[in-house]
C-alpha cells in the first residue's frame, strides 16, 4: 500500500542503517532510508523507501536561499553560505546576519525566527556576560530569515507576513523546490523556525542536491545555484560551525553537506553524485557515517579522505569518559562493503 501524503515511510519499509555498540553489545539500532543518485538524477543505490515523503527540514535551506536570490537579494560570499545555514550562532555568524539586515535597512526585531541562545559556547557566554539575553541573530535559521526579509525589501513585499504560505516569496520557494526535486510537494507544514517546510521524497531531495552540486561546472545551470554551491564550499564555517560535521565534510572533501532536523542529511559532489538520508527515529548521529559510506561505495568520493573525515565527525561511545564502543554501519549498509 503506498504511503499517504500526510505521513512518512513506516518501520516496515525502513532498513537498518546504523547500530550503536557498547562493550561489544549492540545497544541501539537506527533504521531509516537512503538513496544515492547519479549526475542525471538516476537512482544508483536504494535502501528502504525512497519514494515516501519526508519533511526535508533544514536540508531545504539552499533551495530557500536560491528563491531569495532569484527574488533579487544580492547575497555575496559568506552571506550566501549563512543563508543556507543551520549555524551554531557564533559571533561571526551573528555578524554576517547583522550585516545582511543592515544592508537591507532592517532590524533584528523584524526577524520572525524565535530568539535563542547560541550553540557556540563563546557567543553564548558573551550574551550572558553582556546581559543581552537570547537573540534572534543566534537562532540557527537567522540567515535564512534575513535573506527572506531582504527579498521582501527588494520587491516591496510585506515584511510582517513573509512566513505565510501564500506570501509571494513562499510561493517562489515552493516553485524552486518543485523544480529542483522534479516532483510536486506532497505536504506543507511549519518548520521549527516558523517557516513553511515542504515534504518531498528522498529521491527528490537527492536530485535537488545533485543539481546544486554540479551547478558550478555546468554552463547550463542557474548562475545563482552555482553561487550557492561555490559559497557553501568556500565558507563552510558559515554553513554550520567550526568543528561541526557539515563544516568538516565540506572543508576536507569539497562535498556539499547540509543537515536537517529529525535525522535528515543531504550531500552532493561537484560531479553531481548526491545522497539523501532520513533516520526514522530522528537521531542524526549516524547520518554522516552512512552518507559518506554510500558515496564512497558509489565511487563518488575518495575512500581515504572519507576515513579521515569520519574519524573526526563520528563521536565515540563513552563509558566513564573513555571509549567503550562505537557507531557502526547497520546491516543494510555494511552488506554493500562485502
Amino acid at each position: 500500500m503506498p504511503t499517504r501524503a500526510h505521513e512518512t515511510f513506516s518501520v516496515e519499509s525502513a532498513v537498518e542503517l546504523a547500530v550503536i555498540e557498547r562493550s561489544g553489545f549492540i545497544e541501539s539500532r537506527h533504521i531509516g532510508s537512503a538513496v544515492v543518485v547519479a549526475r542525471d538524477g538516476s537512482v544508483v543505490t536504494q535502501l528502504g523507501d525512497i519514494i515516501a515523503p519526508i519533511f526535508a527540514r533544514s536540508a531545504l535551506k539552499p533551495l530557500q536561499a536560491l528563491a531569495s536570490m532569484q527574488s533579487g537579494v544580492p547575497l555575496r560570499g559568506a552571506q550566501v553560505a549563512v543563508a543556507c545555514a543551520s549555524h551554531t550562532g557564533s559571533l561571526d555568524h551573528m555578524d554576517v546576519v547583522s550585516g545582511m539586515l543592515k544592508a537591507a535597512g532592517l532590524k533584528e526585531e523584524q526577524l520572525l525566527c524565535p530568539p535563542d541562545w547560541p550553540i557556540d559556547e563563546t557567543a553564548r557566554n558573551w550574551l550572558v556576560r553582556s546581559e543581552s539575553g537570547q537573540s534572534r541573530l543566534a537562532n540557527n535559521c537567522s540567515g535564512k530569515h534575513a535573506a527572506f526579509l531582504w527579498a521582501c525589501v527588494e520587491n516591496h513585499w510585506d515584511t510582517h507576513s513573509y512566513l505565510e504560505p501564500n506570501h509571494p516569496l513562499q510561493q517562489r520557494v515552493r516553485a524552486v523546490i518543485e523544480e529542483y526535486s522534479e516532483e510536486s510537494i506532497a505536504h506543507l507544514g511549519i518548520d521549527g523556525c516558523g517557516a513553511p517546510v515542504a515534504a518531498v521524497s528522498l529521491t527528490g531531495l537527492a536530485r535537488a542536491y545533485s543539481r546544486l552540486g554540479r551547478a558550478p561546472g555546468d554552463p547550463s545551470s542557474n548562475a545563482r545555484a552555482a553561487t550557492i554551491a561555490t559559497s557553501m564550499l568556500d565558507y563552510p564555517w558559515a554553513v554550520q560551525g567550526k568543528g561541526e560535521a557539515n563544516t568538516i565534510v565540506m572543508n576536507e572533501l569539497d562535498v556539499i553537506a547540509k543537515v536537517g532536523a529529525e535525522g535528515v542529511l543531504a550531500m552532493a559532489t561537484s560531479a553531481g553524485a548526491a545522497v539523501a538520508i532520513k533516520m526514522l527515529d530522528g537521531n542524526p548521529r549516524a547520518t554522516t557515517l552512512v552518507g559518506l559510506t554510500l558515496l564512497a561505495v558509489a565511487g563518488a568520493v575518495d575512500i581515504p579522505g572519507v576515513a579521515s573525515v569520519l574519524e573526526k565527525v563520528v563521536e565515540p561511545v563513552l563509558g566513564g569518559g573513555r571509549p567503550v564502543g562505537k557507531i557502526r554501519l547497520g546491516r543494510a549498509v555494511s552488506a554493500m562493503l562485502d
